[in-house]
């Protein structure tokens, strides 16, 4: 059997899709499962079980009938038996359909591309969004409760991170990691993600007088360089970072004792490595993007502005357990 799933978003949207894909190798653990993902969130099947290969197209630029066609081509060349689709636009269902797959499964959502799925599932937007992706498998007849995110982490990452807390001085266990970015698209969009350099550091130095020997360690991606060089220049001592893929910030991430982050990439990651996580929301639902776990905690600003969210509200948080 031959499975596709086409999957836009970022590397969020993939992690949470893992469940999806996980329970389709598990039904069919000799199929090909290949996904067509958005080029910026290749890199999240570097911790994959489940997938075969990655098909790239960017979903959300502006393609030209040139680039469907490539797509179509190659669907129509690999023979796809089934196809998941996330997305809900017009021209997703139009491809698939073209592309003769026999078995397409989207949403009931009422929206064109319903016409061009042989099977539709109710859109339940009002829950985790991992749990509304999985509602996707009731189109094989599959109905299970969804599994936790599950990864793999090659080998050479893990290498990679016991070298680097090595380098940084840490301990399995005994350190707190901070993410305090969000994606450039989500800044583009204008979507309030960015917790200010100044409250992060009345954070960070209550850590260091209530924990002196507690280390404290910043994330810092492609798009964090700004945020992070703001936070170290307040807070002498922190430590920095610099993980090069998904599976060397798995791996560090997996091994401190917490993790403090905004809604980005990293809060799913941290999920992902059961890691206690303590996330801050802005405008966006905490519901609909964390698990029901005692290992997850959310603040969700008053106001839906991050700003809004006072350091003090953290720390409540972080020290009464």
């Amino acid at each position: 059997m031959r499975i596709l799933a086409l999957v836009p978003g970022g590397i969020g949207d993939q992690i949470l899709f893992f469940p999806t894909l996980d329970d389709l190798r598990a039904t069919y653990p000799d199929a090909q499962i290949d996904v067509v993902v958005e080029p910026r969130a290749k890199g999240a099947y570097r911790i994959s079980k489940s997938v075969n290969d990655t098909i790239l197209f960017d979903f959300k630029s502006r393609n030209s009938l040139s680039d469907w066609s490539n797509l179509l081509g190659i669907l129509r060349d690999r023979e796809y038996d089934v196809a998941i689709a996330l997305g809900q636009r017009w021209g997703t269902g139009f491809l698939l359909w073209l592309s003769g797959i026999d078995t397409r499964i989207g949403y009931a959502s009422g929206a064109a591309a319903e016409t061009f799925f042989t099977k539709t599932v109710p859109l339940n937007s009002d829950q985790y969004a991992a749990a509304m992706y999985h509602d996707l498998l009731k189109g094989l007849g599959l109905d299970r409760p969804l599994p936790e995110v599950a990864i793999t982490v090659p080998a050479k990452d893990l290498e990679w991170s016991d070298a680097e807390r090595k380098r940084l001085g840490l301990q399995d266990g005994r350190y707190v990691i901070i993410h305090p970015g969000a994606s450039q698209l989500s800044q583009q969009k204008g979507i309030d993600k960015i917790y200010p350099a100044e409250n992060w550091q009345k954070i960070i130095q209550d850590f260091q007088q209530k924990q002196p020997d507690l280390p404290i360690v910043l994330i810092k991606g492609e798009e964090d360089n700004a945020i992070v060089a703001a936070i170290a220049a307040l807070c002498p001592g922190v430590k920095v970072t610099a993980p090069e893929n998904i599976g060397q910030l798995v791996s560090m991430v997996a091994g401190a004792s917490l993790m403090l982050c905004t809604d980005s990439a990293p809060m799913h990651v941290a999920i992902a490595a059961q890691t206690f996580t303590l996330a801050l929301f802005g405008s966006t639902d905490p519901e609909k993007l964390l698990p029901k776990s005692d290992r997850v905690t959310a603040i969700k600003s008053p106001t839906g502005k991050m700003a809004d969210i006072t350091p003090q509200m953290v720390l409540d948080r972080v020290w009464s357990g």
